[in-house]
Order: structure tokens, then sequence, then C-alpha cells
């Protein structure tokens, strides 16, 4: 099990990314959350095993079809023990 928090900057707010991004960590079976930044970046968590999360970490860097991402910072973390996939403010 493995944590990442990704931060995500260009046209990425106002483009149904966090909702996008809500969808695809369901698919992928990742627990964590995304949230839009005052400074027009998209922040995420993904927890889970190695190869789901890194999926995660690999579809930020794309984004939904409307984002236009320029810039893509990736932290590993410790754990959280986080259980379900959210989207908050």
């Amino acid at each position: 099990m493995i944590r990442r928090r990704v931060l995500v900057s260009g046209t990425v707010q106002g483009v149904f990314f966090r909702d996008s991004c809500r969808r695809a960590a369901a698919e992928a079976g990742v627990a964590g959350w995304v949230r839009n930044l005052p400074d027009g970046r998209v922040e995420a968590v993904f927890e889970g095993d190695e190869a789901p999360v890194e999926h995660m970490v690999a579809w930020m860097r794309r984004g939904p079809a409307r984002a236009e991402v320029e810039h893509v910072e990736v932290v590993e973390e410790p754990l959280e023990g986080l259980l379900v996939f959210a989207v908050t403010d």
C-alpha cells in the first residue's frame, strides 16, 4: 500500500477535473480525495495498492478531455488508512 499527493496546475478548474478524477479513482479502486485550491491548482491524494495509485498519478498528468495540464508535482507520503474517495472543497 502506498500514498501519493498530486498537485496539478494549468487549466484544471472548471473542466470537470474533480468529478472525472472521482470516477477514475472509483474504477481504479483507490481511496483518497481531490479538491480545487484557491491558486487555481487541483490537489489529490491517492491511497491503495501501488499499481492503481500509480495509474491515478498517470491519469492526473492527462486529466479529463477539457483540461490542459501544465505541471504535475507528486509527493510520497505515509499512509493514513483512507477507505473511500471523495471530492472536497
